[in-house]
């Protein structure tokens, strides 16, 4: 690892890879070296849910560039050493791949094949776009990374420096749906058509659908993520057998990563694929199933604030909303349950009091609660709210009218 570190010099630009491809083991070996760190400027799409290390915190000169809000980095944030740019997937391919320069890249690889080519393994998603422009390159080959049947790989031969390590990846249980998760997940599987190609977010509920599509047919996975719920979907016989699934992301324990190592017909897939605007657009049938913290009555959606604090970021959800509604015969489907703080408080509100919006109005044509669905598309302001309010919970349903009223009376 020494021989990596010594990569790690004052005023370089590195790229790490995030998500469930954070190399914890190169984490480690900075933690017990922080000075590396001094005047280093690190960039990784860090994920709430996946990663909780602070590189920032290790030296005061660190800075850290980064896309979605991690709770994690909160103390590093407020002292200025992370920066936050809030961009979809597709605007960090681009911001990664045209305009950030970067004086090394580090990739989490697989021991190399007899071909000397490294699988990416469980995290495809930016590691190809950085690799190839970089000055200098270094593999981490992990003993514990399984290699991927299909998807990208590196070639032994292009690496500045190799490390190798037998160090546990990032792995997640998978989720036991609440009641209400379940009722939302088979509101939205009903949505879901016979062909569909499938994006599932991260959150209860997008994560519980995956059982209520086992008697689907001819489905095709295209999304950021995939998580164990996919297995059923395979076992089932609910996917399309000469359908090209992918992910850029797995997320799950090591028995579903070796599943999906083993698994034809499944590759994972950089960003720059799997948030392809025009490919996606182009999907037919392409269905969207995202989560979010609230939405209002304008449909608009907040995915990012709670009580006036960043939380999270918008993540992947805007390039397959806005491609979902421009698919033939697509779907751009919300699912969230209508209470939050045991019933409290209520998450469909009359207008977003958060400091942005994270999903516009014309990215979202259904949103789902364990109340019922509301069909959006090419609704009036009054009918998307009369909608709306009809999924709420039923003790806040008169309010909501009131608050909408009110509104509607200033329009």
């Amino acid at each position: 690892m020494d021989a990596l570190l010594d990569l790690f010099q004052p005023g370089r630009t590195i790229h790490l890879p995030g998500a469930s491809g954070e190399p914890l083991a190169l984490a480690q070996a900075l933690e017990a070296a922080p000075d590396r760190l001094r005047d280093v400027h690190l960039i990784s799409c860090l994920l709430p849910g996946f990663n909780a290390f602070d590189y920032a915190a290790l030296d005061p000169k660190a800075q850290l560039t980064t896309f979605l809000f991690v709770p994690a980095l909160r103390e590093s944030f407020e002292a200025g050493r992370v920066r936050v740019l809030p961009l979809a997937y597709s605007g960090v391919v681009r911001y990664l791949g045209e305009h950030q320069a970067l004086d090394l890249a580090v990739a989490h690889v697989a021991p190399p094949d007899q071909d000397g080519l490294c699988s990416i393994g469980v995290a495809a998603d930016f590691t190809p776009i950085t690799w190839p422009r970089a000055k200098r390159r270094a593999l981490v080959i992990n003993h514990a990374m399984p290699s991927m049947r299909s998807g990208p790989r590196l070639p032994l031969r292009d690496a500045d420096v190799v490390v190798e390590v037998d160090h546990p990846l990032i792995t997640a249980r998978p989720d036991v749906a609440s009641a209400i998760a379940a009722r939302i997940a088979a509101l939205v599987a009903d949505l879901v058509p016979d062909g569909a190609s499938v994006q599932l977010g991260i959150g209860g509920p997008p994560g519980a659908v995956w059982t209520h599509l086992r008697e689907s047919r001819g489905l095709t996975l295209a999304s950021g993520l995939v998580s164990p719920g996919f297995e059923t979907l395979v076992e089932s016989g609910a996917l399309d057998p000469q359908g090209d699934h992918r992910a850029g992301v797995a997320l799950g324990d090591t028995r579903f990563y070796s599943f999906l190592a083993g698994l034809n017909g499944f590759r994972l897939a950089p960003a720059s694929e799997t948030h392809s605007a025009d490919l996606l657009a182009q999907t037919p049938r392409l269905t969207a199933i995202n989560s979010a913290l609230e939405v209002d009555l304008f449909g608009q959606a907040n995915l990012e604030w709670a009580k006036g604090r960043m939380v999270s970021g918008v993540g992947g959800a805007p390039d397959f909303a806005r491609a979902a509604v421009r698919s033939p015969g697509g779907r751009s489907i919300l699912a969230l349950p209508a209470t939050a703080a045991g019933g409290s408080i209520s998450r469909l509100v009359s207008q977003i009091a958060a400091p942005t919006v994270s999903l516009g109005r014309a990215d979202i044509d259904t949103v789902v609660t364990e109340f019922g669905v509301a069909q959006l598309r090419d609704l009036s302001l009054d009918e998307r709210a009369s909608a709306l309010i009809a999924i709420a919970d039923p003790a806040f349903r008169s309010r909501l009218g009131n608050e909408w009223s009110a509104i509607r009376s200033r329009l």
